[in-house]
């Protein structure tokens, strides 16, 4: 297991076949997945399908990673930086098991992640999507720092795009 940040109460690791049962249970939640466009894996083995086909930490040195209370090794969700190529755009995301929202975690591991793309991975700019009813992440993305800069079409839905570039991360 490589882990790969650190916080006060967190840490972030790469994701391995053993989380499928967690991102089955996440991902079964629809409060969890409401403003996502996702939908739930059928069974665990679909999540154990997702994950085996999860190849992002290969191809672009980076991806989302699990988030796990360093005090009792619980696995709390993931957050991370995705790269699309299409885009050429590093995107900041964010999923935790409902229990566990309205605690910090999310601006918490979000904002290692932003630290960690900026000052590790010298990427120049981080943007972060939201629908515009997810009111929960996109004060997640104001607290971390990013910016709103215009709106766009997010799975049928109002989506908001935020961005950050590395000389305003503070």
């Amino acid at each position: 297991m490589k882990r790969i940040l650190e916080t006060d109460r967190l840490f972030l690791r790469e994701f391995n076949l053993e989380d499928s049962k967690h991102f089955y249970a996440l991902n079964l939640n629809p409060n969890v997945i409401r403003y996502t466009g996702d939908t739930a894996f059928k069974n665990i083995e679909e999540a154990e399908n997702f994950l085996k086909q999860y190849k992002e930490y290969q191809t672009n040195g980076y991806g989302r990673w699990a988030v796990v209370d360093k005090f009792n090794d619980e696995f709390l969700g993931w957050c991370g930086l995705k790269y699309a190529a299409a885009i050429n755009e590093t995107d900041i995301g964010f999923r935790f098991f409902e229990q566990y929202w309205n605690k910090g975690l999310a601006t918490e591991s979000a904002r290692a992640c932003l630290k960690y793309g900026f000052e590790t991975l010298n990427l120049k700019t981080i943007v972060g999507r939201a629908m515009a009813e997810n009111t929960a992440s996109i004060k997640v993305l104001e607290k971390i720092g990013l910016q709103y800069e215009k709106e766009f079409d997010f799975e049928k839905h109002r989506g908001l795009l935020y961005r950050i570039d590395r000389q305003n991360f503070l």
